[in-house]
């Protein structure tokens, strides 16, 4: 991802690139990351580390594309099976609305919060029911009057996709408001959730819950992240992808061609090769005897006698029609 090849270009002298002859001489889009220096991690060490002796996976950043010991991540990876995608410390400090997922999405989820002792910092603390009872009394009448204002005010306004602003229209409103202009960040950003400097852990299909309104993707735009609502772009995806690849490779052409045919052309088929490899190890076997050498001009006449024969064959044969 927002990588292309270098030839072609100002790094090399008289080196034309053949997949795109008329590339320009300098790549913009590239992001040259801790894989094109062979120092991975937060460590910045190389990989496999001749110097490191404890035995450690290396799990990548989805996000920057880095490579991590799992020591180093900030947080212990949940034992394997149990999360399909990761997101560094660093990638989660730049993606910070990240976090307001991580709360409902992360492998663990990060919504226990026993106090403010915590490691982590408390984000969006709701005031409580009774607080927001005791200002509606102190406030009386005219704090009822300046909301209905206010909510006449945002009436008139053009609709946002902020979820608060749902929350303060009267139901009828909000069932007039489109779904595309309902945003899932602004819901979860308004409610309680932990923030951590460490990597993240994410579940299969996460993505798919992530917000895609206009606001959220316009945020996704100006962080350059906008493959994180790519289904094609997972990990899960590239390895199927991998292992697609890795199975064309291992097909038998033989076999191809045999599920091509009808049952009389494979049984035909099945003889003529049986008969072929009988035939050529008899040939063959004679040289192994003797000790002596096959050379190209021995498998060349033994091909054409196995032809000669099997035309001679074909000849004999008597068709009858009943």
């Amino acid at each position: 991802r927002n990588f292309r090849c270098d030839c072609g270009n100002s790094k090399f002298k008289n080196l034309q690139c053949k997949l795109l002859p008329e590339k320009g001489k300098v790549n913009s889009g590239n992001k040259y990351n801790d894989n094109f220096y062979g120092l991975y991690c937060t460590c910045k060490r190389p990989y496999p580390d001749p110097e490191d002796e404890i035995p450690d996976e290396m799990i990548q950043c989805i996000v920057c594309e880095d490579w991590f010991h799992g020591r180093h991540l900030g947080a212990v990876p949940p034992e394997s099976g149990d999360f399909h995608e990761m997101v560094c410390q660093a990638c989660m400090n730049h993606c910070h609305f990240l976090w307001a997922y991580a709360s409902q999405l992360a492998v663990p989820a990060l919504t226990k919060v026993n106090s403010l002792e915590d490691e982590g910092i408390v984000l969006k603390v709701e005031e409580s029911e009774e607080q927001k009872k005791e200002i509606k009394k102190e406030d009386g009448v005219e704090h009822q009057e300046t909301k209905e204002e206010k909510q006449m005010e945002q009436f008139n306004e053009p609709s946002t996709s902020s979820g608060t602003f749902l929350q303060k229209f009267p139901a009828e409103t909000a069932k007039t408001t489109s779904e595309s202009s309902f945003c899932k960040l602004k819901e979860l950003q308004s409610k309680q959730y932990l923030k951590k400097d460490t990597a993240t852990f994410w579940p299969l299909n996460w993505r798919s819950k992530l917000c895609t309104c206009e606001d959220c993707l316009k945020m996704y735009s100006e962080l350059e992240v906008q493959f994180l609502t790519d289904e094609c772009d997972t990990v899960l995806a590239y390895e199927n992808k991998g292992t697609s690849d890795q199975e064309t490779e291992r097909r038998d052409p033989l076999m191809d061609t045999l599920n091509s045919m009808n049952r009389v052309q494979q049984v035909e088929l099945i003889c003529e090769y049986n008969d072929l490899k009988t035939e050529l190890t008899d040939y063959l076997r004679r040289f192994a005897d003797e000790g002596t050498v096959v050379k190209r001009e021995d498998i060349q006449h033994f091909f054409e006698e196995f032809q000669s024969r099997k035309r001679r064959r074909t000849n004999r044969m008597q068709y009858y029609c009943s």
